[in-house]
């Protein structure tokens, strides 16, 4: 006879709360930070996935795509922003119309070769100036359903995935709305520092391990899967080559990131999705020039990172893509504090072996008067266009759950595998 309790918490108890749980109690045993280490998540495949690495970066703050792929060919630009427009003289030129800041000139090899691209005036159907809202409504990707649920999470249960390891996370210890949903997720922070409490060597971590199978032996299958799990996956991570990397990556939480990541795609563990945070881009007052403020020091990291990333990879590259996404652009116009407000339109950024890289996608609505919304940027390219062409011909998922409502329109970025 098989008993069933009426507590809701035990009812609510899913394969990757217990996991976490675990595995944070496992770390207050230790007195370590086994789940807070870096800026990361990471869903890894199942075992005969051939799709590509997805990975993407959040740019949390509301990233100001015009400052980094910049319309200079269009003259509301330059006088929109008087104190914080880049200068034409400085620009890297991509065609008539656009040109890269100076600050992500490590990205520009890339751009030459065919591997980096953008596409510009990308938007939210439903854009509203709020972090927290746009945020969660860009992460949910969703606006026409109920659906509670992050597209990472249906993502990776549309390929089928059944396993507590389909989803991982390195980073907060805290999933992000992508990743929030039915489908498991561990939480691993740096890989650096992921293992069983009190494995200080090889010796204890396998009296460790032999402890806590033998221990979840027997049991709910609710309980004891997920634990057993947990044990392997933490042997896989402690089980991956050291890091070697063949460019240095900035310092800090992004490249380290970045770094983890990396190592994961290069030790074949099957990363189906990789998601990394780069923050700090709310820039209301100073912004600067092309030689000082936030914007070109954040714009130099988020460059050498990526650049490191794709060095890194090396051959792993021809299968890994990466996006950029952010909850909303700046509005056109400077603001009296040499900086600007929230605004709408945006820029999202394209690496990989498999994008359409070299040009600036999309179509470009202008800044004149009558083209902006409410003086922002217009918004013609829907971001779950992008994401969804990614996950259909890079990594061969189908988008119909994970993109509800969505049309079938798609802009040409990237190649068939």
């Amino acid at each position: 006879m098989t008993t069933t309790c009426g507590c809701t918490e035990q009812q609510g108890l899913s394969r990757r709360g217990f996991l976490r749980g675990a595995l944070a109690g496992a770390a207050a045993l230790a007195g370590g930070s086994l789940l807070q280490l870096g800026d990361a998540q990471v869903a890894l495949a199942e075992p005969g996935y051939a799709g590509d690495a997805l990975v993407v970066v959040s740019l949390r703050g509301g990233f100001d795509g015009l400052s980094a792929v910049v319309p200079a060919g269009d003259p509301a630009y330059a006088a929109a922003r008087p104190d914080i427009a880049v200068p034409a003289s400085r620009l890297l030129q991509l065609d008539g119309m656009f040109g890269l800041h100076p600050a992500l000139a490590p990205l520009l090899p890339l751009w030459q070769a065919g591997t980096f691209g953008a596409v510009h005036a990308v938007g939210q159907a439903s854009p509203t100036r709020s972090h927290f809202s746009a945020m969660e409504e860009l992460e949910r990707a969703a606006p026409t359903s109920s659906l509670r649920t992050g597209w990472i999470d249906r993502m990776v249960g549309a390929g089928g995935s059944t396993s507590t390891f389909a989803g991982v996370q390195l980073g907060s210890g805290t999933a992000t709305q992508a990743l929030s949903g039915p489908v498991p997720t561990l939480a691993l922070g740096r890989l650096s520092s992921v293992d069983l409490p009190g494995s200080w060597d090889a010796d204890e971590r396998a009296r460790w391990r032999t402890a806590l199978t033998a221990l979840h032996a027997t049991g709910p299958a609710a309980v004891t899967v997920p634990a057993r799990e947990a044990v392997a996956a933490v042997a896989t991570a402690v089980g991956l080559p050291a890091a070697a990397p063949a460019t240095a990556y900035p310092e800090g939480a992004f490249g380290d990131a970045l770094k983890d990541v990396a190592r994961l795609v290069k030790g074949g563990v099957g990363v189906r999705v990789a998601a990394v945070d780069l923050g700090d881009w709310d820039m209301h007052e100073g912004l600067g020039t092309t030689e000082w403020g936030r914007m070109q020091r954040q714009l130099g990291v988020l460059a050498r990172g990526l650049a490191a990333f794709a060095a890194d990879l090396g051959d792993a590259l021809a299968t890994t893509s990466v996006v950029t996404l952010s909850e909303f652009g700046r509005r056109v116009e400077q603001n009296g504090s040499g900086g600007l407000d929230h605004g709408h339109g945006n820029a999202v950024l394209l690496l990989g072996g498999g994008v359409v890289g070299g040009r600036v996608h999309g179509t470009w609505p202008g800044l004149s008067a009558s083209a902006l919304v409410d003086g922002d940027l217009a918004g013609t390219t829907d971001y779950r266009q992008l994401l969804a062409e990614l996950l259909e011909v890079r990594c061969g998922v189908p988008t119909g759950s994970v993109f509800p409502g969505l049309g079938a329109g798609r802009l040409g970025i990237a190649r068939a595998r």
